[in-house]
């Protein structure tokens, strides 16, 4: 919606009333407080840089009317910067870009002092505004946007101190990807950006999700069972090979799994054995780490048709492991990069499987406990 700046500056029918030629001011009717009223004595500018101050403070906590003193400000600059003021406030400041839709004021006399006569309309109003979260970079809005999903939720506001051009639908596609036990749906995410350039900016995020929350919150308590009898099929005293093996028999033996996508992934493959070769890989690499074992989903193609495969670390070596062709072969399979015929993918973002002795890296993210 067009935003629109009023600026009414008028000499009212009342006794006393003067226009002064130079601009400086007019007087006004004492203005009639609404919404939220702020005693005049209390809010005053002295200069510019103050005005501005003033403005985002009452935008911030979505006050509709006020009265600004300006009896120190130079009556000659008063008009230019009240203009100036609430073209920065609506079209630079993060929170005024995002909330404001219109700023009405008057420039005049307020108990016979210089004033500014307030009137603020919102499109986003204080409640909406208590909920805006705020963070310092795009790493704290990644743990945000993490907590929107476990909940459901279907919108999140964050104001970003150092914002950074990200693919945010990127980032709703990885978290759902490695939590398949806490997320059953990637929701489409809309963006909106506050201002449209800036370090500072407000963003708000929309998630549309074609499963209601309840029904996706049910779908979790089930597909959490599952991971639950997963984690004690594995037994404590195993070999890493032998526990990779043990989840690979767990999740294979459910089901004779009919290869189909599905909005729910998780939910629908451990429920009723119906998936891809992406749920498989993610419910597999989910459980793994669940059991503190070293798990990659790898992003590739197989003969040509897109494809998803785990890369595992045993012993001091990483290998690939597909399920769905392990299954076909009846037997788990570990291989080498060299044993990966009609497979292709980044190699340069994946640990090298050559069959030689590697290091322990970095544990794996872990999975965040649900809130």
């Amino acid at each position: 919606m067009k935003r629109i700046i009023s600026v009414l500056v008028l000499c009212l029918a009342l006794s006393g009333c003067s226009y002064m030629m130079d601009g400086a001011y007019v007087s006004i009717k004492p203005h009639e407080q609404q919404g939220n009223p702020i005693h005049s004595a209390a809010i005053s500018a002295a200069d510019y840089r103050s005005l501005c101050t003033v403005l985002q403070d009452l935008v911030a906590v979505g006050t509709e009317n006020a009265v600004i003193n300006v009896g120190t400000y130079d009556q000659n600059a008063v008009a230019d910067d009240m203009e100036d003021a609430v073209a920065y406030i609506t079209g630079s400041d993060p929170i005024g870009a995002y909330a404001v839709e219109n700023v009405i004021y008057e420039i005049g006399l307020g108990g016979g002092t210089p004033a500014i006569s307030v009137d603020i309309s919102y499109i986003h109003g204080r409640s909406e505004l208590r909920q805006i979260k705020n963070v310092a970079d795009m790493t704290g809005a990644a743990a945000h946007i993490g907590e929107a999903l476990q909940d459901f939720d279907t919108g999140l506001v964050l104001l970003v101190d150092s914002y950074a051009e990200t693919d945010i639908a990127q980032i709703v596609a990885d978290y759902a990807d490695r939590n398949p036990d806490l997320v059953m749906e990637t929701p489409q995410v809309a963006v909106g950006l506050y201002p449209e350039e800036g370090e500072r900016r407000v963003v708000e995020l929309n998630f549309a999700y074609q499963t209601n929350r309840d029904a996706l919150r049910q779908m979790r308590a089930q597909v959490q069972r599952v991971f639950e009898s997963a984690s004690l099929y594995v037994s404590s005293d195993s070999t890493d090979a032998r526990k990779y093996e043990q989840l690979y028999t767990f999740l294979m033996e459910r089901f004779d799994y009919q290869m189909e996508t599905s909005l729910t992934p998780s939910y629908s493959l451990l429920s009723h054995g119906v998936g891809d070769s992406k749920a498989f890989a993610a419910v597999y690499c989910a459980m793994c780490r669940q059991a503190e074992l070293d798990c990659r989903i790898i992003t590739g193609t197989h003969d040509g048709e897109p494809r998803y495969w785990n890369m595992i670390y045993v012993d001091g070596y990483y290998y690939h492991v597909d399920l769905l062709e392990s299954s076909a072969a009846g037997r788990f399979r570990k291989r080498t990069d060299g044993q990966m015929g009609g497979y292709v993918w980044d190699y340069s973002a994946y640990p090298e499987a050559a069959g030689e002795y590697v290091p322990p890296t970095e544990a794996v993210t872990e999975i965040p406990t649900e809130p």
